[in-house]
């Protein structure tokens, strides 16, 4: 098949341009850089921003399926961008697909979409949207996922996925912040529970959205739904940041703050930046702070019913690849 992929010079989007074009699949990328090494795979590279309608007609243009993955992920930044990009930009690549007859569209989406805080342990498709977020990243993506499931079937077969915290070697978010943090000594655990947390290696992210645009047709049971991914093997969450780090070379988290306490830095540092408009990101936020407090653990029994999901990689083979590839780049 001729597939699209946008964000393919991030590190989902990259992995699953990768696992298409290995299997002889033929690639594009829509992404806003320059990824020459997107091209050597043989990969026809269209530089733009899905939030730019001309650029996503051009790039869907003749394709089959188009992997949505583009996105501006964080716990942190203007409202605004977030709109743009996760909102105004799904709906660009809907209405492409609509435009240019293409009839399967696959979405990258985050098991944020469900979590309102609290716990979430074991839990299934199901579970509704929250009344409210703590952060516009999660608002936004629950927004878009929307937008994409509420299509048509007979005209455009849609599946939502949501893989939880994806890491992985070439990891250009979530491990290089709990790196850095580390070594500044800036990390601390939110305290003292054993929080189950799910995640996803990355080569089994973009082997999932791979399964779901092959089982993806208007008269599948996948159209129109929503799948949580992860590794099924849900870890406590500071083991699990331990073992990154001792991938990284660095020494395990010791100090620990009360979450009522980090939970209040968070809201004080998120009103001091906008009201003084500082540069970067908080160093904590309310959003942060759920997310590293309570379990959040998903059932995956649809999408191993339905896509024929099963991780290849462990999480224990997962951080020796991890740990070499660190040692690689030292």
């Amino acid at each position: 098949m001729k597939a699209l992929v946008t964000g393919g010079g991030g590190f989902l989007g990259g992995a699953i341009v990768r696992q298409l074009a290995e299997r002889g699949d033929s690639v594009r990328s829509l992404a806003r850089g320059d990824y020459p090494e997107l091209r050597a795979l043989g990969v026809e590279t269209i530089r733009g921003d899905v939030a730019d309608r001309d650029s996503v007609l051009r790039a869907v243009e003749g394709v089959d399926v188009v992997f949505h993955v583009a996105a501006k992920a964080g716990f942190w930044g203007p409202r605004e961008e977030f709109i743009r990009a996760n909102v105004r930009g799904t709906q660009n690549v809907v209405d492409a697909c609509h435009s240019r007859g293409v009839g399967r569209l696959v979405f990258t989406s985050s098991p944020s979409v469900v979590h309102g805080g609290g716990d979430l342990e074991g839990v299934d498709e199901s579970l509704p949207y929250p009344d409210h977020y703590d952060a516009p990243y999660p608002e936004t993506k629950a927004e878009a996922e929307r937008i994409v499931l509420g299509q048509d079937k007979a005209k455009l077969a849609t599946v939502a996925l949501r893989p939880h915290l994806i890491w992985g070697p070439g990891d250009n978010h979530l491990i290089p912040r709990i790196v850095a943090r580390a070594r500044a000594g800036r990390l601390r655990r939110i305290g003292n529970r054993t929080n189950l947390v799910d995640s996803t290696y990355i080569d089994n992210a973009a082997l999932a959205h791979l399964l779901a645009a092959d089982r993806l047709a208007p008269s599948s049971p996948v159209s129109g739904r929503a799948y949580f991914i992860s590794q099924g093997d849900p870890w406590p969450l500071w083991l699990l940041i331990d073992g990154i780090l001792r991938a990284a070379g660095l020494p395990p988290v010791r100090r620990t703050v009360s979450p009522t306490v980090a939970r209040l830095a968070g809201a004080l540092l998120e009103s001091a930046h906008r009201t003084f408009r500082l540069p970067g990101e908080p160093m904590m936020t309310r959003f942060l702070v759920q997310q590293l407090s309570t379990s959040h653990w998903y059932n995956i029994e649809a999408a191993r019913r339905d896509l024929g999901y099963r991780p290849t990689v462990s999480i224990d083979e997962g951080l020796r690849r991890l740990g070499r590839w660190f040692a690689e780049s030292r």
